[in-house]
């Protein structure tokens, strides 16, 4: 229960890693808001809250676009109107509509609307809960956490994958720099960027080159579950993480070791 008496929005939550750290999330004692465009969960099975509320846990649904200003207001409006304070934001939503493209094949629509959601998205995310977090009261030594998803392809180069590394890149200049102007505020910023995931995904995700070359490239002997980021962002949120501010946290099984 190292989040009893939180509480936490988490974008991007009814599938995959957001749905993930929901429920390990409120599991450790925190409420919950998840964030995302439906309920449905793409890997199939109850809606997050459900589960969550099936275990004793706090949960609400929103809907929310986070590439809409609008919709991230409101959003983290209703979750203080509701809890009475934000002590965690996780900036998980990232769009899926799109596959991989190269430069030159990678059209301005594809460009703009991964940058939306992805960049755009947690810019909104963290400049709503900064504006939130800076006048709250402190727990212990802080007043609020954000957490980001970044990715390691936001690190390393990876073939024909430009819109999508671009906007990872970004979010780890973003967290970099938010956590340095508002550390005096007692905001912990960091972000987390996952290695290759099993989350539910279908399609080219999964498909068996790209498997094969992600297996290749991860020296741990599996790849990565939902439930690995899910305990790295705890950490993150918890008072166990204490002295850590503007890091992004490699949960990749070695990949960017290798």
């Amino acid at each position: 229960m190292r989040l009893q008496g939180r509480s936490a929005i988490i974008t991007g939550a009814s599938s995959g890693l957001g749905r993930a750290m929901a429920l390990r999330f409120a599991a450790e004692g925190a409420a919950v808001t998840v964030a995302d465009l439906d309920q449905t969960p793409r890997e199939g099975g109850e809606a997050t809250i459900d589960l969550v509320r099936k275990e004793g846990g706090q949960a609400e649904f929103v809907t929310c676009d986070v590439s809409d200003w609008s919709a991230i207001d409101a959003l983290v409006a209703g979750h203080v109107a509701h809890h009475g304070r934000l002590d965690i934001m996780i900036n998980n939503a990232m769009t899926t509509r799109y596959s991989p493209k190269p430069l030159l094949e990678t059209s301005q629509e594809q460009w703009q609307a991964v940058l939306d959601v992805n960049l755009t998205g947690v810019f909104f995310g963290c400049k709503r809960a900064v504006a939130q977090m800076i006048d709250q009261d402190l727990v212990g030594e802080v007043r609020g956490r954000i957490i980001n998803l970044s990715s390691q392809l936001g690190i390393r180069a990876a073939p024909g994958n430009l819109s999508y590394g671009v906007s990872k890149a970004g979010i780890d200049y973003m967290t970099r720099s938010v956590a340095r102007d508002y550390a005096a505020h007692n905001i912990m910023v960091n972000a987390i960027a996952p290695g290759k995931m099993l989350t539910g995904k279908t399609g080219p995700a999964i498909a068996p080159d790209v498997i094969a070359f992600s297996e290749s490239r991860t020296p741990w002997p599996r790849l990565g579950r939902p439930e690995d980021i899910a305990g790295a962002a705890l950490f993150l949120a918890s008072d166990d993480a204490s002295f850590i501010q503007g890091e992004t946290l490699a949960v990749d099984g070695g990949w960017l070791a290798s």
